[in-house]
C-alpha cells in the first residue's frame, strides 16, 4: 500500500510506502491528513495521505521533468506497445543502444516482446515498423498517480 505525501500547502509531492510514511510520522516531519477508518498501526491511524509539517520548495519539479525510468516509460505509454498497440512488457530503444542510443524519454517506448524482437538492433525505419506514438518527456503530473 502506498501513501500520498502532500506538501504543507496541500500540493501533492510523491508516494511512499506505508512503512516510510509511519517513519515520517514518528520523526514528526509529517502528520496524518487522511487515514483508513478504524485501523491503527501502534498509536497512529493507518494513513492514506500524510502532510508535511514544513513547506518544501519544489521548484525542481517544474524545470527539467522527471528522471527517465523503465516504469516511467511504461506508465507514460499506458503499457501499450508503440508498434502494434498490444499489451507492452518491455522497453524498446528507438535508436538501439549498440548504436549510441541512450536511456532517455525521447529514445525509448513501451513495446511488446514480439515487436521488440522483430525490430531487433535496427531503427524502426530499417525494420519497416511504424511508431504509433512520438516519444516525449512527460510532465510530472502525468507520472504522479498509480
Amino acid at each position: 500500500m502506498d501513501v500520498l505525501v502532500i506538501n504543507a500547502d496541500l500540493g501533492p509531492l510523491h508516494r511512499v510506502s506505508l512503512r516510510h510514511a509511519v517513519r515520517m510520522l514518528v520523526r514528526r516531519v509529517a502528520e496524518v491528513h487522511e487515514a483508513e477508518p478504524d485501523r491503527l498501526i501502534g498509536v497512529y491511524p493507518v494513513p492514506t495521505v500524510v502532510r508535511l509539517v514544513r513547506y518544501v520548495v519544489t521548484k525542481w519539479r517544474y524545470t527539467a521533468g522527471p528522471a527517465w525510468s523503465r516504469a516511467g516509460v511504461m506508465r507514460r505509454d499506458g503499457r501499450r506497445c508503440a508498434y502494434c498497440a498490444g499489451p507492452a512488457d518491455t522497453v524498446d530503444h528507438v535508436l538501439p543502444r549498440s548504436r549510441g542510443g541512450r536511456n532517455s524519454w525521447r529514445n525509448t517506448v513501451a513495446a511488446c516482446y514480439s515487436c521488440n524482437q522483430a525490430k531487433g538492433d535496427r531503427t524502426p525505419a530499417e525494420a519497416g515498423m511504424v511508431l504509433r506514438i512520438e516519444p516525449a518527456t512527460p510532465a510530472w503530473t502525468s507520472l504522479g498517480g498509480r
